[in-house]
C-alpha cells in the first residue's frame, strides 16, 4: 500500500529475525522502541535457532515475514505483483530490476523483487519510511519496494555486506537511499569513497551496560601451572571463514605442554564439524568444547568465569571480513582480557597492549605465542581487562549512537509524507 500523507511508523528490515548472532540490532530496535518510536520489522527469513534473547522478548514491534523462497507462497507472490503492476512506480522498479539482473543473472535476483511485490502490497499506509539492516539482499528488497510505493528509505551497512557486494551495486544503492550509517571508520571510509561522503557516517553500535551485570569484582589468579585448576579460554562467534577458529585450533595446540588450559566456543555456523574434526586430529578434544548457541545469561557467566577471550577474525576467501563484534565489547563489559586480531574495526576498539593483545590476521603461532604469555601473567590479564572496561564505558555505550539515529528517525517520521515522485 501507498503512504498516507501522516505515516509516522518506520519499518525496520531485516535478513532474518530474532537471530543470536544479531544482538546488535535488537539492541538498536529496543533502544528506539524504549524512545518511543514506532516501528514494524519485516524479515527476509524465519528463525533458525530455539535459543532468543532477553532483548527480543521486549521488543514489541510486530513483526512480518516475507516468503523465504517465494514457490513456499505463489499465491501471496502473485498477488504482491498483479498489485505492483498497477502502481506508478513499476516501471522505474523493472527498469532498476533488469539493470542488475543484466550484471548478477541469479535466481536470488528475482527472489528479492518478489519479496520485494509482497513487501509492497502488504506494507501498512502508516508506514512512511524503510530502515534496512544490511546493503547486499535486504537492501535490494527495500530499493524495489521503495520504488513501487514512493516510500524513503536509509541504511544500516555492518560487514559482509559492505566487502562482498559489488561496487557498482553499493553506489547505485546509496545514491537512492536518503542515508546510511555503518559502524566501523573502516567500512565508513569505503563506502564514503563510493558515493556522496555526507550521506554515510559512522555510528557505533556500542554496549548497552544497563543489560549487563557489573564485571565480577575478582578473578581466581590461575596460571595455567596448576592442573586442577586449568585456565579458562571462551571465544564467541558462527563458526565460519571470517572468525578465524581454525587457526585459534591451531594456537591452541601448539601451546606448551606444561601449561594448563580448557577452551569453550559459544556459537552454531557450518564449520561447527570441521572444527571438532580438527580438534581432535591435533591431540586437543579432551581440553575444548563446543558448546553451539546460548542464550545471553549463559554466555554472561560463562565471561565472568573466564580468564581470557579471543577472537581472531580474518578475511575469508569470498572476501567476507568482521566489523566490530559485540562479542569483544561484551567481554569487556565482564572485564575480561582480550586476545584478537588487527583486522577489521577490531583494533577501533581494542589499542594493541593497552585493552588487549592484538596480533596479525591469519598467523596462529603469533595467536599461541600471544595465549601462552597472558595465559601465565594473571597480573597483565586484570590490567587488561580494566582498562578495555574503562574505554568501553568511556567512549564505546550505546548512548551517543542512539541519540543521532533517534533524531534522524523522529524527523522523517513527524514529517509530512510528500507525494510519490518517480522518474
Amino acid at each position: 500500500m501507498l503512504p498516507s500523507k501522516t505515516a509516522r511508523r518506520i519499518a525496520v528490515v531485516v535478513k532474518g529475525y530474532p537471530r543470536l548472532s544479531e544482538t546488535f540490532i535488537a539492541q538498536e530496535i529496543l533502544a528506539l522502541q524504549e524512545r518511543g518510536l514506532e516501528l514494524a520489522i519485516w524479515s527476509l527469513r524465519h528463525p533458525t535457532e530455539r535459543a532468543v534473547h532477553p532483548m527480543h522478548k521486549a521488543i514489541k514491534a510486530p513483526v512480518t515475514y516475507l516468503p523465504e523462497y517465494l514457490y513456499e507462497e505463489p499465491l501471496r507472490v502473485l498477488r504482491g505483483a498483479a498489485w505492483s503492476l498497477r502502481q506508478k512506480g513499476f516501471g522505474p522498479t523493472i527498469r532498476a530490476f533488469w539493470r542488475d539482473l543484466k550484471r548478477d543473472f541469479t535466481v536470488n535476483r528475482v527472489r528479492r523483487l518478489g519479496q520485494a511485490f509482497v513487501m509492497a502490497r502488504e506494507m501498512p499506509p502508516d508506514v512512511g519510511h524503510l530502515h534496512v539492516h544490511y546493503l547486499h539482499t535486504p537492501a535490494s528488497v527495500v530499493r524495489y519496494a521503495a520504488l513501487l510505493t514512493g516510500r524513503t528509505w536509509t541504511f544500516s551497512a555492518h560487514a559482509k555486506d559492505i566487502w562482498t557486494t559489488p561496487d557498482w551495486e553499493k553506489r547505485e544503492k546509496m545514491a537512492e537511499a536518503l542515508w546510511g550509517v555503518t559502524c566501523t571508520a573502516h567500512g565508513a571510509s569505503h563506502l564514503q569513497a563510493l558515493s556522496d561522503p555526507q550521506k554515510v557516517s559512522l555510528v557505533y553500535h556500542g554496549l548497552d551496560l544497563s543489560r549487563f551485570p557489573a564485571p565480577p569484582e575478582s578473578r581466581p589468579a590461575r596460571d595455567g601451572s596448576d592442573p586442577q585448576d586449568p585456565l579458562r579460554i571462551v571465544s564467541i562467534g558462527r563458526a565460519v571463514a571470517k572468525k578465524g577458529f581454525g587457526d585459534l585450533i591451531k594456537a591452541l595446540a601448539a601451546l606448551p605442554p606444561d601449561l594448563h588450559w580448557r577452551f569453550a566456543h559459544v556459537g552454531g555456523g557450518e564449520l561447527l564439524d570441521a572444527l571438532k574434526k580438527q580438534a581432535k586430529e591435533a591431540g586437543i578434544a579432551d581440553k575444548v568444547i563446543f558448546l553451539g548457541s546460548k542464550a545471553q545469561p549463559e554466555i554472561i557467566g560463562l565471561l565472568q568465569q573466564a580468564d581470557l577471550f579471543v577472537l581472531p577474525s580474518k578475511e575469508a576467501k569470498s572476501g567476507d571480513r568482521d566489523g566490530l563484534p559485540n562479542v569483544i565489547m561484551e567481554a569487556a563489559s565482564q572485564e575480561l582480557a582480550i586476545v584478537a586480531t588487527d583486522f577489521a574495526g577490531i583494533p577501533e576498539f581494542i589499542r594493541n597492549g593497552v585493552e588487549g593483545e592484538l596480533v596479525p590476521p591469519g598467523d596462529w603461532e603469533a595467536l599461541s605465542n600471544a595465549l601462552n604469555l597472558l595465559a601465565r601473567d594473571p597480573e597483565r590479564r586484570r590490567a587488561l581487562g580494566a582498562a578495555a572496561f574503562a574505554r568501553l564505558r568511556r567512549d564505546f555505550s550505546m548512548e551517543g549512537g542512539i541519540d543521532g539515529l533517534e533524531r534522524r528517525f523522529r524527523s522523517l517520521a513527524e514529517s509530512p509524507s510528500k507525494e510519490p515522485e518517480y522518474v
